[in-house]
């Protein structure tokens, strides 16, 4: 079990103050600035959770992952040809820097110092019909960003599926939660991938891999969970009074469950806010799909055409 979970993503852009400000409509918070990269924070402790390296184009680089142990770290620096060296980032402590098959750049990370969370309201207690929660009080809320909570997943469009699928299993430790299969059963062209945990309860997916159909590898999306239904839909209000591009939601997942709403950032980057998604151990039965536009939500508007491009 080398990965408990997922500790940033990592873009390149060409303008750090555009993305800034969309992030912080988003819902982060500036955590550390340079004149070269854009590190932003979520209300959770770690020191950042969306890294924006300044850059001639605009491309996603990779991504971070919080390793079970200071062995597990060496274990992975073994296995990937690596060396464990002192992180330069923001929570210092250990990190070992690899490509993965994809050519996405990954930090395995041990002893990040962790800062202190921000505060945020609790989350909105429930009428429904049975097991009623909410007494003698009301709901008044406004349109203002998200209180996003952390970061949960990254999903990957990749070049070679079953080569990038033996890396994250055998190599990292990811089990898989559900699989998407196209023309019949064997062939199977998507996973969505827990921490490999044993009994301990995890996200439904802390990374997904999906064959891309030009054979380029990038982000499909990065995600990160806020507070409630209420706090995903007053941040969707808000994120619209701005200006910023909308892509899908919101809607309810069928594989993972979230309820979910997907933006797009200044640079073409597709970001998802989400809640109330399944957990998962190694225990749970694997589900096995027909990949199709049907199997992507339960509820929602129409995906849009371009959404899986």
């Amino acid at each position: 079990m080398p990965i408990k979970d997922i500790a940033f993503v990592r873009y390149q852009a060409t303008d750090l103050d555009r993305m800034e400000s969309f992030l912080v409509d988003f819902g982060l918070h500036r955590a550390h600035r340079t004149p070269e990269a854009l590190y932003m924070r979520a209300h959770d402790a770690s020191p950042f959770v969306h890294v924006t390296e300044l850059g001639s184009n605009n491309q996603t680089l990779g991504f971070g992952l919080q390793t079970s142990s200071e062995s597990d770290l060496h274990e992975i620096a073994a296995h990937v040809g690596s060396v464990v060296s002192d992180n330069p980032e923001p929570g210092g402590g250990l990190r070992v820097r690899f490509r993965d098959p994809n050519g996405f750049l990954v930090d395995a990370l041990w002893g990040q110092a962790q800062g202190t969370a921000l505060p945020a309201r609790q989350p909105i207690a429930m009428n429904p019909a049975v097991g009623r929660q909410r007494m003698g009080r009301t709901v008044r809320l406004s349109a203002k960003p998200c209180e996003v909570a952390r970061i949960g997943h990254a999903a990957l469009f990749v070049s070679d599926f079953r080569r990038s699928y033996d890396f994250y299993t055998r190599v990292l430790g990811f089990k898989p939660s559900d699989t998407y299969w196209a023309q019949e059963e064997s062939n199977v062209v998507a996973a969505f991938m827990h921490c490999g945990l044993g009994q301990q309860w995890t996200d439904h997916h802390t990374i997904a891999l999906i064959t891309a159909r030009d054979g380029r590898a990038r982000f499909a999306h990065t995600a990160f969970e806020v507070l409630d239904l209420d706090d995903l839909a007053q941040g969707s209000k808000y994120l619209t009074s701005k200006g910023h591009r909308h892509s899908w939601g919101i809607g309810r997942h069928i594989q993972g469950s979230q309820l979910f709403d997907y933006w797009i950032d200044p640079f073409g980057n597709k970001i998802e806010h989400w809640t109330d998604g399944d957990l998962v151990n190694d225990d749970t039965p694997v589900g096995h799909a027909k990949v199709g536009a049907d199997e992507l939500s339960q509820w929602s508007p129409p995906m849009p055409e371009d959404f899986l491009k």
